[in-house]
C-alpha cells in the first residue's frame, strides 16, 4: 500500500546521526538532501520540509517498523536511546491487542517523530 514514509527534520545532520544508529546501514543522501533508508523492500526518509517552514511532529502520528525478533527491537531501541532519541510510553515489551499479541517499544527522535519497532509473533 505504502512506497515510503517520510519524516521532517531541521537538523539532517542529527538525524543522519540518530537514524544510522538505529539501521542496520547507513542511509544516503539524496540530490535533494534528503536521507534514504532502506530495509526489507520498504523506504523511510527524512527531510527539511520544502516549505521553508520548521519540521514538526505529527500528533497521533507514529511510524512502525517490522523487526523479526524482540531481541531485535530491544537492540533498536536501545541504539535510538544512546543516539538522542527518547524513549517512550511503556517499557519495549509483549503487548495483548484485540487483533493478537505484539512485541512493541516506542522512541521518539531528537525531532519529535514517533517511531515503534514491532514483531509480530508466530504463535
Amino acid at each position: 500500500m505504502f512506497s515510503h514514509v517520510m519524516v521532517g527534520s531541521n537538523d539532517i545532520q542529527r538525524s543522519k546521526k540518530f537514524y544510522d544508529a538505529l539501521f542496520d546501514e547507513p542511509g544516503f543522501e539524496d540530490a535533494k538532501g534528503r536521507l534514504v533508508y532502506r530495509r526489507k523492500g520498504s523506504v523511510f526518509m527524512v527531510s527539511k520540509p520544502i516549505d521553508g517552514q520548521p519540521a514538526c511532529a505529527a500528533n497521533g502520528g507514529t511510524v512502525g517498523f517490522n523487526f523479526d525478533s524482540p531481541e531485535e527491537i530491544d537492540a533498536w531501541h536501545q541504539r535510538g536511546v544512546e543516539s538522542g532519541g527518547t524513549s517512550v510510553e511503556e517499557p519495549p515489551g509483549f503487548r495483548e491487542r484485540e487483533y493478537g499479541k505484539l512485541y512493541l517499544a516506542y522512541l521518539r527522535d531528537p525531532d519529535g517523530n514517533k517511531l515503534c519497532g514491532l514483531h509480530r509473533p508466530t504463535k
